[in-house]
């Protein structure tokens, strides 16, 4: 039976000034504060209002110049039974460890939420970030499967 991935912190809107984990007791706790800060500099200087493809494309400026590895719209198949049924493509995957699933909405839904769950599964990942940029205080969210 598969392990179906939960979600075990949630932290819209944590605060930016949140001390660095000096050995994080999180999976990839370290890599996804690292994200977070990110994510936070990129909302701080743009704000609330554009489109998701903006969120994004400035989050991987902001990971690049922090150098780190990602990758973009990375393929995941989708099998049923065993079969592949489809492909999706993840918004950025982090250091091959963290999917960041990127929104730009009035605010999170549990559709959203069922989302990353679902890529986690497909992928094979265990740590995943769902963030909505669409709100004035930036709402983050991490998943663990």
């Amino acid at each position: 039976m598969p392990v179906v991935p939960r979600r075990v912190d949630r932290t819209p809107g944590a605060s930016q000034t949140e001390s660095a984990p000096a050995e994080s007791k999180l999976l990839h706790g370290t890599l996804t504060y690292e994200i977070r800060g990110a994510a936070y500099a990129v909302h701080g200087a743009l704000g609330p209002g554009f489109l998701e493809s903006i969120y994004e494309e400035a989050l991987i400026r902001e990971l690049a110049e922090r150098g780190m590895a990602f990758e973009r719209q990375w393929a995941v198949t989708v099998s049923y039974k065993g079969i592949v049924v489809g492909e999706h493509r993840l918004d950025l995957v982090v250091d091959r460890k963290v999917i960041v699933e990127l929104k730009a909405q009035k605010g999170l839904s549990d559709a959203h939420r069922a989302q990353v769950i679902s890529y986690l599964r497909a992928s094979g990942l265990r740590v995943g970030l769902l963030m909505n940029f669409g709100t004035h205080k930036l709402e983050i969210e991490r998943f663990v499967r």
